[in-house]
């Protein structure tokens, strides 16, 4: 067998263990698993501790846990709901957002604490879609008008981040021109995965197969997910870019195709077990590990970024939902915005890419990734105090989900 020890990736998994088994122990610690997951990585990794450091096993795991993230968070969106004065207020919503993104990349660029100041802007742009919907479904809005518009303003940002992040600033080489045609390709292809994918699926034959062997011990409708992930991702880095792209858009054709779960109802909660119970804990964990906190702490002036990229998501993404203040109200619409600048883990994704090609210093990276994690322990919690309040429910606000 190989020379490759586990000791750094069992340290991992116990966290990964632990940090979710804590909060349950503890249901006063309103915080999400993710944050503390992030948090205990910092304190044993190599700014910290130094108990745990990111090896090869560690690495492999981690990358896979990146990988089913925005496989799932592809997953999660609804193409149906993109429709109508809901899509339109949602595209003009991001493009308001790029805008506002823009404006406080340069600000910060003009300060100094950047080198991108669109990178920024695109690294604010995101939303948490794994922490809005369950925020949605505690205040039973998810199927009206503010879950209906937030969900789609959190798509078309999720997506359009995770497609700007790989087409400008992709680690791999090629301009911007030839990383655009390679878009395109790619799409095309991805177009045709998905209609071939979604043909055979109307064959009586293969769906009576898929249905006869996907709760046995094959998986099968849980290993076609898998290597459709990683066939994406793989023609992805073929392609030249982001692997994220690959994993969001296999997410994205799986929910398309996967419309009726009617025959199959545990298929999802499969892929949200072996991405949630494994892999997408490892990549949180070693994202802390990584994080350069010592020096954020040891800068004053850096360790001030942090407020003030945190009022900078509030702005860039909760402006945007003022838009639809005439449809919802204000408190729903101000609810809304709160949602909307939710944001952890594509903050995470993107400042690892920025410091990879060195548009981001590491203590900027840290200072932002501190942003998210106050946006995840912050927002949610006083939407969800808006929603409930003007559904003239209780005053108590529940932990907010996992995710």
């Amino acid at each position: 067998m190989p020379d490759v020890e586990f000791v750094n990736l069992f340290a991992i998994t116990l966290i990964a263990l632990l940090a979710p088994l804590l909060l349950g122990l503890r249901p006063s610690l309103r915080i999400p698993a993710v944050v503390l997951e992030i948090v205990a990585g910092i304190v044993v990794g190599p700014h910290g501790l130094g108990l745990v450091e990111v090896d090869l096993p560690v690495e492999i795991v981690a990358l896979l846990g990146l990988a089913f993230l925005l496989f799932l968070a592809g997953l999660e969106i609804d193409v149906h709901q993109l429709r109508g004065r809901v899509l339109r207020l949602a595209l003009l919503g991001y493009v308001v957002t790029l805008v506002l993104g823009s404006a406080a990349g340069f600000g910060f660029s003009a300060a100094g604490w950047v080198n991108s100041p669109f990178l920024l802007a695109v690294a604010l742009s995101a939303t948490s879609l794994g922490l809005v919907v369950p925020v949605l479904k505690d205040a039973g809005q998810l199927d009206g008008k503010v879950g209906q518009f937030t969900i789609a303003a959190a798509s078309v940002a999720d997506f359009a981040a995770v497609l700007l992040l790989s087409l400008v600033f992709s680690t791999e080489g090629g301009t911007a021109g030839e990383r655009l045609i390679m878009v395109g390709l790619f799409a095309l292809l991805v177009v045709v995965t998905g209609l071939v994918v979604a043909a055979a699926g109307r064959s009586e034959r293969i769906e009576m197969t898929l249905f006869r062997l996907q709760d046995t011990t094959a998986e099968i409708r849980v290993r076609a997910a898998v290597v459709l992930l990683v066939a994406f991702v793989a023609l992805a880095e073929q392609f030249g870019l982001e692997t994220i792209l690959g994993a969001f858009l296999a997410g994205a054709v799986v929910g398309l195709v996967d419309r009726d779960s009617s025959s199959h109802p545990r298929f999802r909660i499969k892929l949200e077990a072996l991405g949630y119970g494994f892999l997408i804990p490892v990549f949180f964990v070693t994202s802390g590990l990584r994080l350069d906190l010592g020096g954020l702490v040891e800068d004053p002036a850096a360790l001030a970024r942090v407020p003030l990229f945190l009022l900078a998501l509030l702005v860039v993404r909760g402006v945007p939902a003022l838009l639809a203040v005439r449809e919802l109200g204000s408190r729903p619409a101000a609810a809304a915005a709160l949602l909307q600048a939710t944001s952890l883990p594509f903050i995470v994704t993107a400042t690892q890419i920025g410091v990879v090609t060195g548009l981001m210093a590491p203590v900027t990276a840290a200072a932002l990734v501190c942003a998210g994690l106050l946006s995840v322990l912050v927002f949610p919690a006083l939407a969800l105090g808006l929603l409930r309040g003007g559904d003239r429910v209780g005053p108590g606000v529940p932990r907010p989900a996992s995710r």
